[in-house]
């Protein structure tokens, strides 16, 4: 009989894909990830303000892109480059697709059908459910940290909520 895995520690990160502080926190997020590993679940979510014309195709295409296998890598790659989405629009969320092998016809498709709008808005009420305002905005135990002002301290605060939930898990 095996030990039971302990459950990972959850971080949601709500994000706009066409943000520049959204680009600035993917630093924070890579560096949580790198010290916690699979201890630590950084769930991306959506929030598309209503000022960034692209944000919601961005969301719609990074689901289609976590149906295609590089949720992480197409996410990465749209906020590493936000001036060029702003410039692009959905020809530049295209062509992101096909540098990363995914099938662009098949984004292509997804943004004309809707077919990830469900996910996208969910994501949206909850997130107006519970106070987010703006991006990016970190969820952990409850705990909302608002990102869209000011990030700094922001790493450290969630690594100290982290640290104390891990060290709460029964030892395996």
């Amino acid at each position: 009989m095996s030990e039971p895995t302990p459950h990972p520690v959850v971080l949601d990160v709500w994000c706009d894909l066409q943000c520049p502080d959204c680009r600035t926190a993917l630093d924070d997020v890579r560096a949580l990830r790198e010290r916690f590993g699979d201890r630590l679940d950084v769930r991306l979510r959506h929030f598309p303000l209503e000022k960034h014309r692209h944000a919601y195709a961005a969301a719609q295409a990074a689901e289609e892109a976590v149906d295609q296998g590089k949720g992480r890598e197409f996410y990465e790659a749209v906020l590493a480059r936000v001036e060029d989405l702003d410039k692009g629009g959905e020809e530049f969320l295209l062509r992101t697709a096909r540098e990363l092998g995914l099938d662009a016809d098949e984004f292509d498709t997804a943004l004309i059908d809707g077919r990830h709008l469900l996910i996208v808005d969910a994501d949206q009420a909850e997130g107006k459910a519970i106070g987010v305002t703006g991006t990016p905005t970190y969820v952990i135990d409850g705990e909302r940290l608002d990102g869209g002002k000011s990030q700094e301290g922001l790493r450290t605060r969630i690594a100290e909520i982290a640290t104390r939930l891990i060290a709460a898990e029964p030892s395996a």
